[in-house]
């Protein structure tokens, strides 16, 4: 019985809250990716451990990548139904799609963290448009519950054209405006694309 429950159990990509400390700890917006990122996906300091236990203990960040579309200056937004995956983050507006990297990505023979980008990416919209794609910084929310235990990773895509639909039913009002339009609704959005969107644009 016991070991049925804990094939269920999701284990998901974590490091050191004191790995982060060590490199430099920040609070908000961070655009030098390099320095923390070939610290951070290296093998000797990631694990994979149980979801519901790293939700609740900030003695690790869950490494999570948050893609932002844009095309011709436009950004993609979207509001979080109540179907989605994080309560804490449910009739949140956001600008960013993205999730956790999970043991399944690392059966992969590539790198984890990218197969599980794109598999979070593929299963949350359909993206039907050639791209430029470019790792633009980390964010890091210490000031809110869902902040203290993740760690975001920014990539932001350059679309051709602005052929993004959801595939999720917890994706919805989704839509491409400008930068300066979703500043206005600022307050509307959850935290880390509110820092994208005071930083990035």
């Amino acid at each position: 019985m016991t070991t049925e429950t804990n094939q269920t159990v999701e284990h998901v990509l974590c490091v050191p809250t004191l790995l982060f400390h060590e490199i430099g700890h920040f609070q908000g917006f961070m655009p030098d990716v390099d320095r923390y990122l070939t610290s951070l996906l290296d093998p000797q300091y990631t694990s994979y451990r149980p979801r519901d236990e790293v939700e609740e203990d900030p003695s690790y960040k869950q490494l999570i990548p948050y893609c932002i579309f844009r095309h011709e200056g436009r950004v993609f937004h979207y509001a979080r139904g109540a179907k989605g995956g994080e309560s804490r983050l449910h009739a949140k507006r956001s600008v960013g799609i993205g999730g956790h990297i999970s043991t399944e990505d690392a059966e992969h023979e590539t790198n984890a963290y990218s197969v599980g980008m794109w598999r979070e990416i593929n299963e949350e919209v359909q993206m039907d448009t050639e791209f430029e794609v470019n790792c633009v910084g980390l964010i890091n929310d210490d000031a809110t519950e869902v902040g203290r235990v993740h760690l975001g990773v920014v990539h932001l895509f350059d679309l051709e054209s602005a052929k993004v639909q959801p595939r999720e039913e917890s994706i919805i009002e989704t839509g491409f405006a400008e930068p300066a339009e979703l500043v206005q609704q600022r307050d509307a959005f959850e935290t880390w694309s509110q820092i994208c969107l005071d930083h990035l644009f």
